[in-house]
This record gives structure tokens, C-alpha cells and sequence, in this order.
């Protein structure tokens, strides 16, 4: 199943400069042209934000959209001594995309984060408390680390 956004995402982060402790948006799904995905666009903004922080509109997108792989693959066979090689690896990923306004007065244009999650073949089964971990460990991390993330982006220091 492709991830589904939830209709409001409101969870506390660490601190973020202009941002209160919740701040938050409302979520509606929307049609996408992905045959393996599901999208969701920003309807409207939760909690205290900078003024400037907008919606998602036609000319200045602000959406999500996650995917799977179009075929879930399993473990393959064992080779001639036993042993598992070349063990395909299954990739879900949720992408945000959000215009940004490269210069006053100019169009925008759209940013975008990534994150990727791949899951080797097999693990769901084989492994799966060890998956959720790797994964709460992932968001966990950037929760907490949230403004230097913010300031590397913006800074383009580490």
C-alpha cells in the first residue's frame, strides 16, 4: 500500500525560529498521474508561522506525493552454495514539493524534500521490528534536529 498523508500534520518538532512547538497543516488528497503513488496538497497552515509561509495554489505548489515500487519484489532463490545474493531492494518514497521564490518578483520555483526508504527483500518478514526501528530513528532525527537542517539549507553549512 503507497503511504497515505494524514489530513493534518501537527506533531511537535524541535524548535524552529518563527514557528511555534505544533506548528501544523491541513492535508486533502488529490488526484495524481503516479499509477504507484498517492498525493495531498497543503490547504491551509496550523499554529504560529512566518507570514510569508503560503498554501499550496496553482502557481505555487505545496504538496506531497509518496510512492512504492510498481512490484513489490520478494527474496530470490538461494544460490548454488546456499547463500542469498543480489537481494533486491524495495524503495517507498515521500516527496514534499513547495514553490519558492528564488528572487522578488519572480515566478516561482519548486524546492523539494526526499526521503527515501529502502527496504531489502524479505525483511518485511524476516526483520520487522528492526525496519520500524531504522525507520522511527530516521524521523526522530530530523524532528529533533529540525533548525540545523533549516540553517544548513539556508546557510549551506553543516
Amino acid at each position: 500500500m503507497t503511504l497515505l498523508v494524514p489530513g493534518t500534520l501537527n506533531q511537535a518538532v524541535g524548535a524552529l525560529t518563527g514557528f511555534s512547538a505544533t506548528p501544523g497543516f491541513t492535508i486533502t488528497q488529490s488526484a495524481t498521474t503516479v499509477p504507484n503513488g498517492r498525493q495531498a496538497t497543503v490547504t491551509a497552515k496550523l499554529g504560529t508561522q512566518p507570514g510569508a509561509v503560503d498554501v499550496h495554489s496553482a502557481s505555487r505548489n505545496f504538496s506531497f506525493l509518496s510512492t512504492k515500487p510498481q512490484v513489490v519484489r520478494g527474496v530470490p532463490p538461494l544460490n548454488a552454495a546456499g547463500q542469498l545474493v543480489n537481494v533486491p531492494i524495495n524503495v517507498y518514497t515521500l516527496s514534499v514539493r513547495k514553490g519558492l521564490t528564488p528572487l522578488a518578483g519572480q515566478p516561482a520555483v519548486h524546492g523539494y524534500c526526499q526521503a527515501r526508504v529502502g527496504i531489502p527483500a524479505g525483511t518485511d518478514l524476516a526483520d520487522p521490528d528492526n525496519v520500524s526501528a531504522m525507520i522511527l530513528a530516521f524521523t526522530q532525527a530530523l524532528a529533533q534536529m529540525i533548525q540545523e537542517v533549516v540553517n544548513t539549507a539556508r546557510t549551506g553549512e553543516a
